[in-house]
């Protein structure tokens, strides 16, 4: 089997739909509701604890049957196969894409089964106080030290998870920024302190500067002998974490197979599994492993995640629109789209189509979005009444998880009231002034999931993961590779040979300038 690489803009159905958008692009959501009373049911799909409505999106039955039909064209059923089976389908990299692999518990590589185990006993001896630090103290605070994938995937999960949280403080260096490093540091007591670094190959340039600054910090205190007891490692480059101080017993693998951005469900995933315990970050996995189910086997018209890419694809490619807001209504989900917006922009920010060639049709999506209700009082006023079509996801839970039932039904009636005031505006009442005037037919999705429990989050991320997914095959690019990140990574070499006064070649003069006024 070959990943297929078609031109979606050459099939009968991009033809087709183009063709029908041109007949349907001015119509009004408002009036598909009046016509017909069973849309919000016809609409919408069911599957677990997910409830996802999509009726309020502008398509019809044709529309979604196009859509269909382009998936097919595009040989979907092919990729999908071609990504489960293990097929090297991140072909620039000649890497298979196993994510999936790493939560299919019928199924675990041996070294993921492993990994997992070697895992659970080292997060139950750091969470029941069974690892001591060098002074023989327990462990009161865990830090991840990993940027990208490294960083966001975890730091995100944990956060959301916070419900499910034990004694443990867990907290997140990233950015090479000196000031976010000495801030965190400021809290931390060397003797109590246990250090994650994460690099695959412990190479990366913010991360090993973070963790050099962190073991200077250590060892104002702690020995070189001391280190084993506090640093661990998530790495692929032994002799490096070796040459680190750390213990050959304290390294975690990676694997190239796994993508940065989808790594948390692999070792990247240690601190979350300090600070929720094993069983919960089990359960996160067998979560994402029940939507991976469901999207390798699912019809595509009953498919999550084909059904949210192929609307993405309807607006992007045929209404322009370009962005999507993603709005969760769950404080605990504050770093979701932050998340999202690696995974997704890093995957399908791509201008080369998998045939080489420069696409001339638009690609990845930009994404954004924060927290309903904080978003109403933000960016809300350019969803209901800018120049922009935005279509919107809107995520809630059912139920609260403190079971603070009057918070939880003004959140919701807040959710659903965003969605309807974007669907019907003010079409139909009278309003005394333009300013007033809400013109509606602005589209969205609403995914209502039970709880979010950590199988529910687990599933939630999967869902995107597919999502994403599902937009590179249509539109012909590869979603595996991140070439976009090297090139300034690379500038910033000779920028710093400059700005720390070493022989360096020549730059632009715009950098030289830059260098010379930073240099007050």
């Amino acid at each position: 089997m070959s990943f297929p690489s078609i031109n979606p803009v050459n099939t009968q159905a991009w033809a087709m739909l183009q063709a029908h958008f041109d007949a349907v692009k001015d119509q009004s959501l408002q009036t598909y509701f009046a016509e017909d009373d069973s849309r919000a049911a016809r609409f919408s799909l069911e599957w677990n604890d997910f409830y996802l409505d999509y009726s309020k999106n502008r398509v019809t039955s044709k529309t979604m049957h196009l859509l269909q039909q382009l998936a097919e064209e595009v040989r979907l059923k092919d990729a999908i196969e071609a990504q489960f089976s293990g097929e090297h389908i991140n072909q620039t990299e000649d890497r298979a894409v196993r994510h999936t692999a790493l939560r299919d518990f019928e199924n675990l590589p041996k070294e993921v089964k492993q990994t997992l185990k070697k895992m659970r006993v080292f997060s139950k001896n750091v969470i029941d106080k069974s690892w001591k630090g060098y002074t023989g103290k327990p462990i009161t605070d865990v830090v991840n030290i990993g940027i990208g994938g490294s960083d966001l995937g975890p730091d995100m999960v944990t956060e959301a998870l916070s419900y499910y949280k034990n004694h443990l403080r867990v907290h997140y260096i990233s950015n090479v920024d000196g000031d976010h490093v000495q801030e965190t540091l400021k809290s931390l007591n060397r003797e109590t302190t246990l250090f994650i670094i994460v690099s695959k190959t412990f190479t990366t340039q913010e991360t090993l500067t973070n963790a050099s600054t962190v073991r200077n910090w250590f060892l104002q205190q702690g020995t070189i002998l001391d280190i084993e007891s506090h640093f661990v490692a998530v790495s692929t480059n032994l002799k490096e974490v070796q040459n680190f101080g750390i213990a050959p017993e304290n390294i975690f693998p990676m694997w190239d197979w796994v993508g940065g951005r989808f790594s948390l469900w692999s070792a990247v995933g240690l601190s979350t599994c300090c600070a929720v315990g094993y069983s919960n970050f089990e359960k996160l996995l067998q979560g994402a492993h029940q939507m991976d189910l469901h999207f390798k086997n699912a019809a595509f018209q009953d498919n999550m995640p084909v059904v949210m890419a192929l609307l993405s694809i309807w607006y992007n490619n045929f209404y322009q629109s370009e962005s999507e807001a993603i709005v969760p209504y769950s404080q605990y989900l504050s770093k979701f789209v932050p998340y999202l917006q690696q995974a997704i922009m890093e995957s399908n920010g791509k201008q080369v189509d998998r045939n080489q060639n420069t696409v001339n049709y638009q690609t990845g999506t930009i994404i954004w979005g924060s927290t309903g209700t904080n978003a109403q009082h933000a960016f809300f006023q350019l969803l209901h009444q800018g120049t922009k079509l935005i279509p919107v996801d809107f995520i809630a839970f059912a139920k609260a998880l403190h079971k603070q039932d009057h918070h939880q039904d003004i959140l919701l009636a807040n959710c659903f009231a965003q969605s309807e005031a974007l669907l019907n505006g003010t079409i139909g009442e009278q309003i005394d002034s333009p300013f007033r005037h809400f013109s509606g037919n602005r589209p969205s999705n609403t995914l209502l999931i039970k709880q979010l429990t950590p199988q529910n989050l687990g599933a939630l991320i999967a869902l995107y993961e597919h999502k994403l997914f599902v937009q590179g095959v249509v539109w012909n690019i590869y979603s595996y590779d991140q070439w976009g990140v090297e090139l300034g990574k690379k500038l910033a070499k000779g920028t710093l040979d400059s700005l720390q006064d070493k022989e360096s070649n020549k730059l632009h003069p715009a950098t030289e300038r830059l260098i010379h006024k930073s240099k007050y």
